[in-house]
């Protein structure tokens, strides 16, 4: 089975050269890997203890975060490496200032684990959710260095619980990291069922960071000015499908205001959204304090900003769920808002969770998009409701970076903890 793995990885890395000649991602992904052990070798300091986190792309990093930002506020003799497979998430945080370094992981393969491992000397390494990678996970086990995944969730489609032969290898990688840190109860018996011991429910470290994220929420004056008194939907994430079903929604309705960031900000798609719109609208980077409130819809034309902006609404709409999926709910929930969104959820747990909570709430067409937005809209005690359910299953749920920080630094426990 090694054998087969290492043929489909060298497949790999022809098939992603000859990509980047014509892929900009993949362009990303082999310019970003070349020259990596001198590359790395120049950001490594002999002296140094390092605590190695890796990460698939961005979102992972996003669950990593409040672990990362933990372990450096606590543990300050320990520098962060953080690594990413992905260019759409080493080329946005590339610059993240509270990892000492941050590139790319090299591809798996005996040679690469190997002068990696004996380069950074890592006295942990922490994976998120789903990285399974053979020759980094041998590596650290032959080192005797604890490898912990964080964060993970398991599902019986996955080719650990496969009753074959390649299914019984594939398990075994689990057995080398030193504990598993599962996100529910399904995934810790899926584990238990196929003989894994060595993990336990911490829960989803992504609470914890939508609850940092709200905790520091940045005022904008613009934004505040333009919802004070009003009753305001916050559309986040959308793409033309949402749009379309919002734009509608609007104007057939001229007593609630929109804040509008769509997923893509470019001159083409704010054009494209706001032909859409027969009410009075405004782009954010034209926009002034003094003519502002004047609008009905406001469109964020720029990132960066939308976490922050989810307090000053009452209701939400989370785009992507006519598409592959819906984007992050729980920076809006957290707010206490009450979320919105298409119908390709179901690969969402905390979606389908708070749907069956009624703090969330799908949508197929415009029938029901007005259906669900003017029955929230019309009935504050409905809307309270579904508001603090929203903002309480949020709360309820945090606290998994304390549960695995507890177990990594076991001196750390305060009286109270839960280990």
């Amino acid at each position: 089975m090694n054998i087969l793995y290492d043929l489909f990885l060298a497949s790999y890395r022809i098939l992603i050269r000859v990509a980047s000649l014509f892929n900009d991602k993949a362009k990303l992904f082999v310019v970003g890997r070349r020259n990596w052990k001198t590359k790395l070798s120049s950001m490594t300091g002999a002296n140094d203890s390092y605590i190695w986190v890796h990460c698939a792309s961005l979102g992972e990093f996003e669950q990593g975060r409040p672990l990362i930002e933990a372990i450096e506020a606590s543990h300050p003799e320990y520098r962060i490496l953080l690594t990413f497979f992905s260019p759409s998430g080493y080329e946005i945080r590339k610059n993240y200032d509270k990892a000492a370094i941050v590139t790319y992981l090299p591809l798996d393969s005996r040679s690469n684990a190997r002068e990696f491992l004996d380069l950074v000397k890592p006295k942990m390494a922490v994976f998120i959710k789903y990285e399974f990678w053979l020759h980094y996970v041998a590596g650290l086990k032959h080192r005797n260095i604890p490898l912990y995944l964080v964060s993970g969730i398991f599902r019986k489609e996955q080719p650990f619980f496969r009753n074959s032969l390649f299914g019984q290898w594939y398990r075994g990688i689990l057995n080398d990291f030193r504990w598993l840190f599962v996100q529910d109860q399904d995934s810790l018996d899926l584990l238990r069922s196929v003989g894994i011991t060595n993990c336990t429910i911490s829960g989803d470290t992504r609470f914890d960071r939508v609850l940092s994220i709200a905790n520091s929420s940045q005022t904008i004056p613009l934004v505040d000015k333009f919802a004070a008194g009003e009753r305001v939907v916050v559309a986040g994430s959308t793409w033309k499908p949402d749009e379309e079903l919002l734009a509608r929604f609007i104007n057939n309705n001229g007593d609630v205001k929109f804040i509008i960031a769509p997923h893509e900000v470019s001159e083409t798609n704010i054009n494209r959204l706001g032909q859409l719109l027969k009410k009075p609208w405004v782009r954010f980077s034209k926009a002034d304090e003094t003519m502002i409130s004047g609008f009905q819809v406001l469109i964020v034309d720029s990132v960066g900003m939308l976490s922050s902006i989810y307090k000053y609404g009452q209701i939400a709409y989370i785009g992507g769920g006519f598409g592959v999926g819906i984007h992050n709910t729980l920076e809006a929930a957290t707010f206490g808002l009450p979320v919105i969104f298409g119908p390709n959820y179901s690969r969402f747990r905390e979606a389908r969770e708070m749907v069956s909570l009624k703090a969330a709430f799908p949508v197929e067409d415009y029938h029901s998009l007005d259906k669900v937005l003017l029955g929230l809209l019309n009935d504050q005690q409905a809307l309270r409701k579904s508001s603090e359910t929203a903002k309480n299953y949020v709360q309820e749920k945090a606290g998994a970076t304390r549960i695995i920080l507890n177990y990594l630094f076991p001196g750390d426990r305060k009286d109270g903890d839960i280990s």
